[in-house]
Formats: C-alpha cells, sequence, structure tokens
C-alpha cells in the first residue's frame, strides 16, 4: 500500500454538514523556499478537522483501525502524512477529540454494540473509553 491509499483515510469524507468530525491539534513552520523571505511568526497551531464516516458505512472504524492502533497512533508518521496533505512542515500533529451530536453518537453506539467482537469488549463504554477515552465531546 502506498501513501495515497493510507492517506484516503485521512481525507474527508463529507466536509459539508457533517455532524461528526475528528479534531487534531496541528503546530506548523512555514519555511520560504526563495531567498531574502520569512514569516514572522514562523510557526502557528491550526486545528484540522477530518469528517466522520457514518455508522457501519465503509471507514467508520477510523477511530479503532486509523486513530487508535495505526497511521495515527505513530506521531513521526502521522506528522508525515499531515505535511503533505498541507503541503507545508508539520512541527507536531495530535488528536483531539471526536465532536458529534447526539444522534451520530447514539448511532454510533447502537453500531459499536451489533458486533462487540470487532472490538475484543463486553460493552459499548468498554469500547468508547479503550478508543476515544474522554476524547468524545457531545454538542
Amino acid at each position: 500500500m502506498d501513501t495515497t491509499d493510507r492517506l484516503a483515510a485521512l481525507q474527508p469524507t463529507a466536509p459539508d454538514g457533517a455532524t461528526a468530525r475528528y479534531v487534531f491539534r496541528v503546530e506548523v513552520r512555514l519555511e520560504p523556499a526563495a531567498d531574502g523571505l520569512w514569516t514572522d511568526p514562523d510557526r502557528f497551531e491550526t486545528t484540522l478537522y477530518r469528517a466522520a464516516d457514518d455508522p457501519g458505512t465503509s471507514g467508520w472504524l477510523f477511530f479503532r483501525d486509523t486513530l487508535w492502533r495505526g497511521e495515527i497512533a505513530d506521531e513521526p508518521h502521522f506528522r508525515r502524512l499531515v505535511a503533505d496533505e498541507l503541503g507545508c512542515q508539520v512541527v507536531s500533529a495530535s488528536f483531539s477529540e471526536l465532536r458529534t451530536d447526539e444522534a451520530y453518537f447514539d448511532a454510533l453506539k447502537a453500531e459499536i454494540a451489533d458486533d462487540l467482537s470487532l472490538f475484543n469488549a463486553d460493552s459499548v463504554s468498554d469500547v468508547t473509553n479503550k478508543y476515544l477515552g474522554s476524547s468524545i465531546r457531545v454538542t
């Protein structure tokens, strides 16, 4: 699998009207290529969002497969992926939260409950605690 294939997991699926999104804190550094140019400040923090796939659809296990134990769990690798997407140097990148509304969160919990064996867990709360911890914000 090449880097482009792995990045597909980071690309938003429904940027407009998404009811749930993964939120990442990213610090970038700007380094102009031309001599005599510079930025001040040359570093800043921004927020990167990825739309969360609807529970039960392709990609809905992003929190399990990519966030918790995959591409994003390896911070140096995640920084490189984000740098490729943003086109600038990324100094740090980390997961912040799953931001969602009540309806999406209920649907997510129902989908998890349908097959707890996917998560090697005994309950839905075990799954949400294991993979997302306290990083869920329901608005």
